[in-house]
């Protein structure tokens, strides 16, 4: 893309907030359940998107705003697809149980296997570019091998379903968030991991009692955000004990029951989210108030990704199965 090689190799510019629409992209017939720009920058004019209509597309999001390919591998809802880190291939999970490595190119299939439940998280090892980490309707979290097409580990969370899976820095250690939330308890809610020996470091990380549908990671800072049902962004360390930071919360969007992403900013200074009424929220990472919103979707607005070189395009998608591209 001639549009971001001018951004390659130079520093990443300080984050503004996007003003208007670029692009509106509509091919999905079913709910969007997340975007993603291709981690490979020089690539990055490409955004994946995972759809109920049972259906994984690339786009041209920078230059033209249109479909490039659709991906028909799934018989059911597609819940999480991520690029692998070479950009050549994509990694999808759906309702079908199906796990699905694809050829961006070819559009064939190099890995597919049943997992025996419904598929809602996949992360990549941020370290292992083979290995990667699959979660759902289940109460076990799964890490798999490419090279063998194997599962490597088995981690017993004791839950219904894995909600969300977020690597810490150099993947020695990962988070999952679940729903194991009861009355009279909010323990296992979000649950830490030791990946190698796949043994639980803690499941005392957050009490309140509302599950939390994703997790994001600074990008400079140890520090994580974990979205909540109570219609609030939750702070905590990304270091042993994991604790919360009683003094900052991100309140303002709506959650409501919606798996809404949210995300820092590549520069860290403003933290992004979705909202169930359809609107995105940009808050100030170091004071926790509302910069602005964006009256982005007539539906719920599930995912906003900023794009990891051009610094105020983003990507939003919602529950029409509409994606929008800002700058």
């Amino acid at each position: 893309s001639e549009l971001i090689k001018p951004y390659l190799g130079s520093k990443y510019k300080v984050t503004e907030v996007p003003k208007s629409l670029i692009f509106y992209m509509s091919k999905h017939s079913g709910p969007v359940n997340e975007v993603q720009w291709c981690p490979v920058l020089e690539q990055s004019h490409m955004l994946l998107s995972a759809s109920m209509d049972k259906t994984v597309k690339v786009w041209d999001a920078v230059d033209m705003g249109c479909c490039l390919k659709t991906y028909s591998c799934h018989s059911c809802a597609v819940r999480a697809a991520r690029w692998s880190s070479c950009g050549r291939r994509i990694l999808s999970g759906g309702f079908d149980s199906m796990l699905h490595l694809t050829d961006v190119e070819t559009g064939k299939q190099i890995f597919s296997s049943n997992t025996e439940f419904r598929i809602s998280a996949l992360k990549f090892h941020p370290a292992e570019s083979n290995v990667f980490i699959c979660g759902g309707f289940s109460p076990e979290v799964k890490a798999w091998d490419l090279r063998t097409s194997k599962v490597l580990r088995v981690y017993k969370a004791a839950v219904q379903q894995t909600l969300d899976i977020l690597f810490l820095p150099e993947g020695r250690e990962f988070l999952t968030s679940t729903d194991a939330v009861s009355r009279d308890s909010a323990d296992r809610t979000i649950v830490a991991w030791d990946f190698q020996s796949a043994a639980k470091i803690s499941n005392q990380i957050f009490h309140e009692r509302y599950t939390c549908p994703s997790l994001s990671l600074h990008p400079r800072e140890s520090v994580f955000v974990a979205q909540t049902n109570g219609n609030y962004l939750a702070l905590f360390s990304a270091q042993r004990p994991y604790r919360i930071n009683k003094k900052k919360r991100y309140e303002g969007h709506k959650v409501e029951g919606f798996a809404v992403g949210c995300e820092f900013s590549p520069d860290g200074t403003l933290l992004v989210t979705g909202s169930s009424d359809g609107k995105v929220f940009f808050y100030n990472y170091h004071t926790s108030r509302i910069i602005r919103t964006l009256s982005a979707h007539k539906e719920a607005c599930v995912s906003a990704t900023f794009h990891p070189v051009l610094p105020s395009l983003l990507a939003t998608c919602d529950w029409a199965g509409e994606i929008k591209i800002w700058q």
